[in-house]
């Protein structure tokens, strides 16, 4: 499973950015709008009143009625005669439901009557409309490159994460020689270089603690190789008979678990290279099953020359051949399907911790498959796979059984060695 950081990353930072962009543009929008209208009201009443005074003085003066003015008009809103008659001078505001509303002012007599005028002042709102519609705009605007502006910074930052997400992927795949932080390139500073530098720490400190850790195994197995040879040697000048026989036995099986242990140490030290020869697969299959199992049955369904090391192909197929022997039941099948070799035995098949996780190196699996070996046969098979450049998977046939198939590549490995890729799955 390939996870995809980026989609999801990029569009929820600009989401984000859009959401925040629209509510800001939102509240200054609406900010301006009420502004203006209030300045507009503001003023609209403010031309009113130096309108009433005109007119009031110009009809006090000459008795005639100016700037479309009325004495007692019926319309006068209530609110504003009953202030007019206190003896105040005074402007209203009339909503009439067009969207404009009527600005009426007003201002008391000296006979007693009230003299008003009453405006709708359309081209004022007709600018505030066009204000609005430049609001609109605007707003739309920064909804728009605050948007843009995300899947930028949202894209940029999700490259760098899957730029560490693939390095990360190749350090626990066995590389020591990536580092996250070289990886993600670029002159920015931010969290992503810190989780980069933190991951090639932990990778430094692991691989520091893993190559100890294989020294003390391979220091350890190196100096029983001495004595074990030396008791293997002792047990041939025993007298015959079943004791010697068992002492032999053990010996034998003493020094096996010694050379494998080496031989694992070997591997993980990644500095094992292939000796490549061209061969003919289902032609030096056949030939080494017929030593190594002569019991199991050969099908070359199609054959294929390849370039491989033959001495590391025979240890994986010897390795598969014996856990089969060992762990299954017969009959056990090998096929050579092109560049595809398939061993396939019909017991308890494999355990669910070794499809979950791969092999282990002295773990042998549930109780079906437990109680013989020490779990480093597959080990060393997976890990000469990854020396030959091939892939080894791991399943469970659906008719019951254990399926080891190693495919090798089309071209030549080149830098291999280390730690085994190994591809567990079931069916």
């Amino acid at each position: 499973m390939r996870n995809r950081p980026g989609a999801g990353l990029r569009w929820k930072v600009s989401a984000a950015i859009a959401v925040v962009s629209a509510l800001v543009a939102i509240a200054l929008s609406l900010v301006v709008h009420n502004a203006a209208l209030a300045s507009l009201l503001d003023g609209s009443r403010d031309v009113q009143d130096e309108r009433i005074k005109f007119a009031q003085r110009i009809y006090e003066s000459t008795n005639r009625l100016s700037f479309d003015s009325k004495i007692d008009d019926p319309k006068l809103p209530p609110e504003l005669r009953e202030v007019a008659l206190t003896g105040q001078r005074a402007t209203f505001l009339e909503d009439t439901g067009g969207g404009v509303p009527e600005v009426w002012a007003a201002v008391p007599l000296a006979d007693g009557k009230v003299l008003s005028i009453h405006t709708r002042f359309e081209d004022r709102y007709t600018v505030l409309r066009d204000l609005d519609r430049a609001l609109v705009v605007g707003s739309a605007s920064v909804v728009l490159g605050g948007s843009a502006l995300g899947v930028l910074v949202g894209g940029r930052l999700s490259r760098r994460l899957r730029k560490a997400a693939t390095a990360a992927g190749k350090v626990a795949q066995g590389d020591r020689g990536v580092r996250v932080r070289d990886a993600i390139g670029g002159r920015v500073r931010d969290e992503t270089d810190e989780l980069a530098r933190a991951v090639d720490a932990m990778a430094d400190a692991l691989g520091q603690r893993l190559e100890a850790e294989r020294r003390v195994t391979a220091d350890i197995a190196h100096e029983l190789r001495t004595p074990v040879t030396g008791l293997l040697t002792a047990a041939e000048l025993l007298p015959p008979g079943r004791p010697t026989e068992l002492v032999r036995d053990r010996a034998q099986a003493l020094r096996t678990l010694v050379e494998e242990v080496l031989e694992v140490a070997r591997l993980d030290s990644a500095a094992e290279r292939a000796e490549l020869q061209e061969i003919a697969l289902g032609e030096f299959v056949v030939r080494r099953v017929r030593v190594l199992a002569p019991e199991a049955s050969v099908a070359v369904v199609k054959d294929a020359q390849v370039e491989t090391d033959p001495r590391r192909l025979e240890r994986v197929l010897g390795n598969l051949l014996a856990n089969a022997a060992e762990h299954g039941r017969p009959p056990v099948q090998v096929t050579v399907d092109g560049r595809a070799l398939r061993v396939r035995d019909h017991g308890p098949g494999f355990p669910s911790a070794l499809l979950a996780g791969g092999p282990s190196r002295f773990r042998t699996g549930s109780r079906d498959r437990a109680g013989r070996g020490h779990g480093l046969g597959l080990t060393i098979a997976a890990g000469q796979a990854r020396v030959l450049g091939a892939r080894l998977t791991f399943r469970n046939a659906p008719g019951g059984g254990a399926v080891a198939v190693l495919r090798l590549p089309h071209s030549a490995p080149t830098d291999t060695g280390g730690i085994a890729v190994v591809t567990p799955r079931q069916r």
